[in-house]
């Protein structure tokens, strides 16, 4: 998550100019995006990362509730009534209520930048197991290809012996098979110079472990 979006929903003209005020005290501002009631809330989509309400008749709230819950997105409301609060509570329980009151934009920003700051770490962190799982996979086929490098090796070799003995007996064969096993033999060296990559690059991968294993020992040690 980049620059998080705050939905913000509400029919007064105080509500969303008290917020926003409010949160550009904050470190982490967002991008804020204002819609009344009477918006199809259906074009937001997931545009909007969390949204807050406030300043809606109770009609009005219920109908953005609805709509809101189709994006299964964190949503928080501000109510005037007390009553109001325990039934929007129990009617829609993945929502948190609350009741306004002195420094009811305190509380919002406070909730709603903790919401934000552990739905980044929880994207962060599924980034991270995504990135792992690939790692380990391109590790696993690299283990496999050093693993495999051996056999090839040994028939690599194979083929460019059988390869170098017919082309010393080449008197006996067509210009057309000198020529294929010319082939063979410039291939063969291609693939063992490609191997003898492999072996250098595994001494390489050796050392820097040793490396780091050693200065990790020095640090032990010094501790």
């Amino acid at each position: 998550m980049n620059q998080p979006n705050i939905l913000i929903v509400s029919d007064e003209t105080a509500f969303p100019k008290v917020l926003t005020n409010r949160w550009r005290s904050e470190s982490v501002v967002p991008a804020f995006t204002l819609f009344g009631s009477d918006r199809n809330l259906r074009f937001a989509g997931d545009a909007f990362d969390m949204a807050m309400l406030g300043g809606l008749s109770d009609a009005d709230l219920r109908s953005v509730l609805i709509e809101l819950s189709k994006a299964d997105k964190p949503v928080l409301v501000m109510v005037d009534d007390p009553l109001v609060k325990a039934t929007i509570g129990q009617e829609f329980p993945k929502c948190i209520v609350f009741h306004r009151a002195e420094g009811w934009s305190d509380v919002l920003v406070t909730v709603g930048s903790e919401i934000l700051a552990r739905s980044g770490a929880e994207a962060r962190a599924q980034t991270a197991e995504s990135d792992r799982g690939k790692l380990e996979q391109e590790a696993a086929l690299g283990r496999y290809v050093l693993d495999a490098r051996h056999s090839v090796n040994n028939a690599l070799t194979s083929i460019l012996g059988n390869a170098e003995l017919l082309l010393l007996e080449s008197a006996n064969l067509s210009p057309v098979m000198i020529g294929q096993l010319e082939t063979i033999r410039s291939m063969s060296l291609r693939i063992h110079e490609t191997l003898q990559r492999f072996s250098s690059l595994e001494k390489e991968l050796n050392f820097s472990e040793d490396t780091r294993i050693g200065r990790s020992r020095q640090q032990a040690a010094a501790c």
